[in-house]
């Protein structure tokens, strides 16, 4: 893999991270990169974002004692899922103390591991809430392709309000939508093509063959047809608890296209569709034709749309804040895969 920004280009062995508003079909999208013969991309894991947030108290990485504590704090911890990936913590924990002494280094090596257990030479990582956090992305892998997967609001509205792991109100579930698309165009227009690439859930599943040829043209990869049948996959990695994936372990289908008008009321239809504003027709997703909400719900999203945007804004007061106090680089620096000259850094 090349982490490293000089150099020869190898685009085929960029980082993919694919993420998108939750509920709109990410973890299919992940299944189907993953029943690619060269891409590994795993289930969620919980350690990329907080090691990011927590780099400070790793201290300074050219110490391979503090290298050793991170890859204990990578690879020990239950929060970090590391033990869902199926590696030899040992020898991963081993790979990290030889890396290159920066945190994005450090997090290669699990994903590079990963990728070899499955004898695959790419990797990539998906979470929705990825999309918040391109910018940490981009630092640690400066050289990443991001994939952007779009589904109606409304369909996304209404089935976050089924899930049970989500304890947020319906002015919440909408916002998330709204700012995952206008942060996906921000980011379309700051990574240009060769980075950035947006897909729609409607037509993926609609056209599996042809979006997902178009999606690999993007990452510089040979289309495979293992990839519109991901069941296969999902069969055996899914777990059976996690209901709301049930649909993955069958044949992919559109059945679920458009079923908000089945499992909204018409009130929350209607404040969805104020609260999107044009962004839906941006899309070429229909309008209901429902008549307008109330004002007095209107102003309760928009007091919650208001709360949610202090909130990101401290958070990003917070990045800057600790940009300035990092102890050590945090671009990942390995070298290629199969590269014979040696890692540098340390």
């Amino acid at each position: 893999m090349r982490c490293m920004s000089s150099g020869l280009e190898t685009p085929s062995e960029r980082p993919i991270f694919v993420f998108g508003c939750p509920r709109s079909g990410t973890t299919l999208l992940r299944l189907m990169l993953h029943s690619h013969p060269r891409i590994a991309i795993p289930t969620e894991t919980r350690f990329v974002l907080p090691a990011y947030t927590s780099r400070a108290q790793f201290g300074d990485l050219t110490d391979s004692r503090n290298r050793r504590a991170l890859a204990d704090w990578l690879t020990a911890r239950p929060a970090t899922r590391f033990g869902e990936l199926g590696l030899d913590a040992r020898a991963v924990a081993e790979e990290i103390v030889a890396a290159p002494p920066t945190l994005g280094s450090a997090l290669a090596v699990v994903f590079r591991a990963y990728a070899r257990l499955h004898g695959k030479t790419r990797w990539g990582d998906k979470r929705p809430s990825y999309i918040r956090h391109a910018g940490a992305l981009l630092r640690m892998f400066p050289d990443a392709q991001f994939v952007h997967l779009v589904r109606d609001g409304r369909d996304c509205v209404a089935s976050l309000k089924e899930m049970p792991w989500y304890g947020q109100d319906l002015n919440h579930a909408i916002s998330v939508w709204r700012e995952a698309v206008d942060t996906g165009h921000r980011l379309a227009a700051r990574l240009g093509p060769d980075a950035f690439y947006e897909l729609q859930y409607e037509r993926l599943v609609t056209d599996p063959a042809d979006e997902l040829s178009r999606l690999c043209e993007f990452l510089g990869e040979e289309y495979h047809p293992a990839m519109t049948a991901p069941q296969t996959l999902a069969q055996r990695t899914v777990p059976p608890q996690k209901t709301w994936h049930g649909l993955t372990r069958a044949a992919v289908t559109s059945a679920r296209v458009g079923s908000w008008a089945q499992r909204l009321d018409a009130w929350e239809i209607s404040l969805a569709e104020a609260a999107f504003g044009d962004r839906l027709a941006a899309y070429g997703y229909e309008p209901s034709g429902l008549p307008k909400p109330p004002a007095a719900r209107l102003a309760r999203f928009a007091r919650t749309a208001a709360h949610r945007r202090m909130a990101h804004g401290k958070a990003d007061l917070r990045e800057r804040w600790q940009r300035r106090h990092e102890p050590s680089p945090v671009d990942c620096r390995l070298a290629p895969a199969g590269d014979p000259v040696a890692q540098q850094g340390h």
